[in-house]
């Protein structure tokens, strides 16, 4: 039955696929065989239609009770299998393929576990081009031999992503930079790749109408061409740089533009450990709290004050490192992809956690109302959002640290109501799943660092959420008199909020020592 349904919809998507995908294929990748868009989309096809009798002839085949421990020990040996053979598929294919694994890594409390926890090698383990290759990209982009440029580049890559790897070089002059070289064969299937992707996600859809998975495309479309041109990324980072100069321990490579072009993106080199690396950390006395705190204030500045967020900050893209007067410093890598935030969804989003942090129920579906969430779903958008327990938002999420039980309740609630959670995401102002993936990187690295618990974080967020609100009252402001009333309001507020944070840390002082 499953297999009827599915072959007139397959037969439709395959035939128009291969058509348009294998001509542009052909124009761009010649020379490569693997890369020729009727392969691809086999490929791709084959999977998705293995992954769908996977749960269909295994899972919802057996007609078992959903709150039977069987049925959900069932699920998740279907979610495992499933997931591997995304993760093949994904190193297979390569490139945009990659990309969307790990975006699918990166919704750890949205998607399930079992794919989650797979797809995540694909953050720090993606295939490796040959140095000959490199050195061909560098060759057709710079018009020079790379050894009339370079020095020396050294042939194994310093790391490896779904779209580049980076290699550390030595100039004529004796620089030492980092230059990011694209993948050779990107370029020509990014367009066949998401046209596949389209085909098939709408063939899902069809199969299992309660999984909606269009945002994940429509995003992917949006962002992958951002990403692929490397001129881009420069005066991303140059931006970035300019607007935080007044932060000393935030480093921003310096861009060579005379050896930067679309595919290759040539900086100075910068040393530093990767920011989950506790050994590193721990062999240089850094303060993981320090750099916990940092990425807070950094991340909160970006999302609720300038509205220009670097959205891939997975571990590979964050170095730490000690600085002269003995604190941490914070490297700022890959600046491919970026979040634009309008001033309206800004403010939104920073009165929606201020509602959360006040424990204010009215003020949340209000605000949830605005950004696209109708409803009694505001509730879970805002579990989603916190990464907490709807019992730990009416608490209080602020007085209470987060558990290892609430984490595992949370996984488990959440992969039982994918089709709820594959709502939202569909209907949610688009602006928000690249800060839903923003939230779930840094939730990882603070899980990582053991500084989840920390009451600085909602300290930082708060303040910063408050000044967000208040400058556009400020901005929007007729006369000197009102602006004077705002700026005494904003006063007001942040004072309460170090009193109240305050009280709250002398409160768990206090209960340390007695304990």
């Amino acid at each position: 039955m499953f297999q009827m349904k599915l072959r007139p919809i397959f037969k439709y998507t395959f035939t128009a696929a291969v058509i348009g995908g294998t001509a542009l294929s052909l124009r761009s990748n010649q020379y490569q065989l693997d890369s020729i868009g009727i392969v691809r989309f086999s490929r791709a096809a084959s999977t998705v239609l293995q992954i769908g009798i996977i749960y269909q002839k295994d899972l919802y085949g057996k007609r078992l009770d959903k709150k039977t421990k069987e049925y959900k020990e069932l699920k998740s040996i279907c979610h495992k299998r499933s997931a591997e053979k995304l993760l093949n598929l994904c190193c297979t294919n390569k490139g945009v393929y990659i990309k969307v694994g790990q975006h699918i890594a990166a919704l750890e409390y949205l998607l399930p576990t079992e794919y989650v926890e797979t797809m995540k090698v694909l953050h720090c383990h993606a295939p490796t081009n040959k140095i000959e290759e490199v050195y061909n990209v560098i060759r057709e982009d710079l018009k020079k031999d790379p050894f009339e440029v370079f020095q020396s580049i050294y042939p194994e890559p310093l790391g490896t992503a779904s779209l580049a790897q980076v290699h550390k070089a030595v100039l004529k002059d004796g620089t030492t930079v980092a230059v990011k070289v694209q993948h050779p064969y990107v370029q020509g299937n990014s367009r066949v790749d998401m046209k596949t992707m389209e085909y098939l996600v709408k063939l899902m859809s069809w199969v299992f109408p309660e999984f909606k998975f269009q945002w994940l495309v429509d995003e992917s479309k949006k962002n992958i061409p951002q990403e692929l041109n490397f001129a881009q990324e420069g005066h991303n980072a140059e931006k970035i740089a300019k607007m935080f100069e007044d932060v000393p321990w935030l480093k921003i490579p310096k861009v060579r533009w005379d050896l930067t072009t679309p595919r290759v993106l040539t900086m100075d080199f910068v040393e530093g450990g990767q920011v989950n690396d506790l050994n590193y950390i721990r062999e240089n006395k850094i303060d993981p709290i320090e750099i916990s705190d940092k990425l807070g204030q950094l991340y909160s500045k970006m999302i609720f004050i300038h509205g220009f967020v670097h959205s891939d900050p997975h571990p590979g893209n964050i170095l730490v490192k000690k600085s002269e007067k003995g604190r941490c410093d914070i490297v700022l890598l890959d600046h491919g992809l970026y979040a634009n935030l309008k001033d309206e969804f800004r403010v939104e989003y920073a009165n929606l956690w201020l509602s959360i942090l006040n424990r204010d129920r009215k003020a949340m579906r209000e605000h949830c109302r605005n950004l696209g969430i109708d409803g009694d779903a505001y509730g879970l958008f805002t579990c989603m959002i916190t990464g907490r327990t709807w019992d730990s938002i009416v608490r209080g999420i602020d007085k209470e640290q987060l558990s290892k039980n609430e984490v595992k309740f949370m996984k488990q609630t959440f992969t039982g109501i994918l089709p709820q959670i594959s709502e939202i995401l569909q209907n949610v102002n688009p602006q928000m799943l690249l800060v839903f993936k923003t939230n779930d990187l840094i939730r990882g690295i603070e899980h990582t660092l053991r500084t989840g618990a920390r009451m600085g974080a909602f300290r930082v967020m708060s303040e910063y959420c408050v000044k967000s609100v208040y400058n556009q009252r400020y901005r929007r402001s007729e006369n000197k008199l009102e602006s004077m009333r705002i700026s005494i309001l904003q006063f007001w507020a942040l004072l309460k909020i170090n009193i109240y944070y305050t009280f709250l840390n002398l409160k768990q002082l206090s209960r340390n020592i007695l304990s």
